[in-house]
């Protein structure tokens, strides 16, 4: 149990990082959205493609959100 309670911590610790330096990345959103979908399929492949895209539009929101 705890081997994957490491890997939801470094999955998640990956995916707020990432979120982090999107936020300083001057680019389109729909250039940073492109972006998050890639990482999300290099660093879990075996997600879901509806369950990817719900992911990538939440983070998205979420950056549109701390950047207000």
């Amino acid at each position: 149990m705890k081997a994957v309670n490491y890997a939801l911590a470094a999955v998640g610790g990956a995916l707020i990082g990432a979120a982090a330096a999107i936020l300083f990345a001057p680019q389109k959103g729909e250039k940073t959205r492109e972006d998050i979908v890639k990482f999300i399929k290099s660093h879990c492949p075996a997600m879901k493609e509806s369950k990817l895209q719900q992911l990538a539009d939440k983070i998205s929101e979420e950056i549109k959100e701390a950047k207000l």
